[in-house]
């Protein structure tokens, strides 16, 4: 064997046991989550998903979709408002500013967010609630959701859009029923990526939407709790209980995350131009 033969060939080798190193940690977590949560859900059933705390996560799995929900209806249409100025009219001060806040959004501790919506909503309103919290949470999806929805829109090649106004459409009218067409799968995926976000973010809610709560959804202004932090709690424990719910819902956590991203993937066909 020369030694160009050999050279490619421990390249190759060490390429893959790398890999296989920055893979293994990965794999031993969620081998771990999915073995010690399948033990939870086994012993618990349906009642683990619908009873409360603390051998089930009821108010706190409704509560993550309150909170998901909320900050899809508060975050998504801000970022994609945004990421439509910073296209469409990128030299533009509304364009340039918004497409730098966002952006630099990105960098921002998500713990901050939570402080942040602390002090101008949870001590003003004197307790913590679901509107605390997903207001924190639509700031932090912000900029991943505005990333997703400004490359798609950009990637648009330029003959499509020069066909579109030579239609005679308008800007907003051509967005709506050629762009957003063609971009789908990018602004879907965009969408997807903060709804995972919004669904697995712990800091923010430390200090906005209080936790801990024995009951379901009570409203915008009352406290609520959500998996993340139940987890985040539970696993500061003493009892063996509360980790055995804490790896359940850990699992269930997965488990959504996985359906969101196939469904979605399997929904949105790409479009090829």
């Amino acid at each position: 064997m020369d030694g160009r033969r050999l050279l490619d060939k421990l390249f190759k080798a060490t390429v893959v046991a790398l890999s296989v190193a920055v893979l293994l940690p990965l794999f031993h977590i969620v081998g771990t989550i999915i073995y010690e949560g399948g033990r939870t859900l086994l012993e618990g059933g349906l009642g683990f998903l619908a009873g409360p705390p603390p051998l089930g996560i009821g108010p706190a799995l409704a509560g993550s979709a309150v909170l998901v929900v909320l900050t899809t209806l508060l975050g998504v249409p801000v970022a994609f408002l945004t990421a439509v100025l910073a296209v469409e009219y990128p030299e533009s001060l509304v364009g340039r500013a918004a497409k730098l806040l966002s952006k630099s959004f990105v960098e921002i501790p998500t713990i901050l967010v939570g402080v942040l919506m602390y002090t101008l909503i949870v001590v003003p309103m004197g307790s913590f609630s679901a509107l605390a919290g997903a207001s924190a949470l639509a700031v932090v999806i912000l900029p991943y959701v505005y990333t997703y929805v400004e490359e798609a829109l950009s990637s648009i090649p330029r003959t499509y859009r020069e066909a579109a106004f030579s239609l005679g459409l308008t800007r907003a009218k051509a967005l709506v029923h050629v762009f957003m067409g063609i971009a789908r799968r990018g602004i879907a995926t965009g969408i997807l990526i903060g709804v995972a976000k919004a669904a697995g973010e712990t800091a923010p809610l430390l200090f906005t939407i209080g936790g801990g709560t024995q009951t379901y959804f009570r409203g915008l202004g009352a406290p609520i709790d959500a998996v993340p932090l139940l987890i985040y709690q539970y696993v500061q424990m003493p009892s063996e209980a509360y980790h055995r719910t804490a790896w359940g819902a850990a699992l269930v956590l997965t488990l959504l995350y996985l359906a969101v991203f196939v469904a979605v993937r399997r929904a949105v066909k790409e479009v090829k131009y």
